[in-house]
């Protein structure tokens, strides 16, 4: 199979939505990272989505509309907190996970009987599913595990000849996955942390929001994912990835010690801190954690065309969007955490 990579216009949209109805598959934008989308209707289109990646059956996928009129396509109730969300963050990186319609084949939801949706705010992707004229199931456009792709250039690097199609909207601009909920119980149970954080839920709802089970530890093997991005590893680049939690100094101290057993080593910070790794490559995170968050899977993706070997993954508080770069990075280095005092390795 040949892939074609196609700037967005009337053209490529309309053989996109071709591909869709047919049964195909198609890489595209959206705010968050690239999709590789299918009919969400169409059950082999799906499981053609996770024989693309490469991705266990048992990780369920998330459900994209483009018009609020599609949601009865995709579940079959909609709870009072799940439409102060949609209200507040729709369209935006929000995923809420509800109970689905009979429309939607348990292939999608990987035999749950809920099912993710969301409605992203990125123009093409919007395009895309309306001239399709159906949901789209679309996980992140990658081979499974590895990190998600935010450039139509890092779809084409993991699914070259294996779709037929990757429509090119640029870098994403959120740069992480969708923040996705669970909005089924009494409470608002977050799954997956993301560009709209818990206490921007929380403002909305005026209420708290749960972290739930599997967000900042890995999942047991007996553990249903309710939610991508929980059970399996993801996100991990060929490097091994450690991440260093502690104050700038001992954790400076302790990355430069370290370094000088790796064979190729580099250290993944912020701009100010830099200048803390004399000797030492940089993948730049940026200025902020906002920064950090959007720049993540892409320095992840450059260390490993620098052929490193070894990142330092400086750790962030897990205040907004924090939590959400901290549950990306920790799955990318196996939860392998190295948290200092006083200059000390306490693992």
């Amino acid at each position: 199979m040949q892939t074609q990579v196609l700037q967005p216009n009337a053209e490529s949209i309309a053989l996109a939505a071709e591909i869709f109805r047919a049964g195909g598959l198609v890489g595209f934008p959206t705010e968050t990272v690239y999709g590789l989308g299918a009919d969400a209707t169409n059950a082999d289109a799906a499981r053609a989505i996770f024989a693309a990646k490469g991705r266990p059956g048992d990780n369920p996928l998330i459900v994209h509309i483009s018009q609020m009129e599609q949601l009865s396509l995709v579940v079959s109730d909609i709870p009072e907190r799940a439409r102060a969300l949609m209200e507040a963050f729709w369209p935006g990186p929000l995923t809420l996970i509800l109970p689905k319609s009979a429309r939607i084949p348990s292939a999608v939801t990987a035999g749950l009987d809920t099912v993710a949706v969301r409605f992203p705010a990125h123009a093409v992707a919007q395009e895309i599913i309306t001239r399709t004229g159906l949901p789209i199931a679309a996980p992140s456009a990658n081979l499974s595990g590895r990190p998600s792709t935010t450039t139509a250039a890092h779809v084409f690097s993991d699914l070259n000849g294996r779709i037929p199609l990757i429509i090119d909207g640029g870098p994403c601009q959120v740069g992480l996955e969708s923040t996705v909920v669970d909005a089924t119980g009494e409470r608002v149970v977050l799954l997956r942390p993301g560009g709209v954080t818990r206490e921007m839920m929380e403002a909305v709802l005026g209420e708290r929001v749960e972290i739930g089970k599997g967000v900042m530890e890995p999942l047991g093997e007996g553990d249903k994912a309710l939610s991508p991005g929980l059970k399996h590893k993801h996100y991990a680049p060929k490097a091994q990835v450690a991440v260093v939690l502690g104050g700038q100094e001992e954790r400076a101290r302790y990355i430069l010690k370290a370094a000088q057993a790796d064979d190729r080593p580099c250290v993944l910070c912020l701009e100010a801190h830099k200048d803390a790794y004399p000797g030492l490559d940089i993948l730049s995170a940026g200025d902020t954690p906002k920064d950090y968050a959007h720049n993540l899977f892409a320095a992840l993706r450059q260390a490993d065309e620098a052929g490193y070997t070894k990142i330092y993954a400086e750790g962030l508080s897990t205040a907004g969007v924090g939590l959400a770069v901290m549950n990306r990075i920790e799955r990318a280095a196996g939860f392998d955490l190295i948290k200092l005092t006083q200059g000390e390795d306490e693992r």
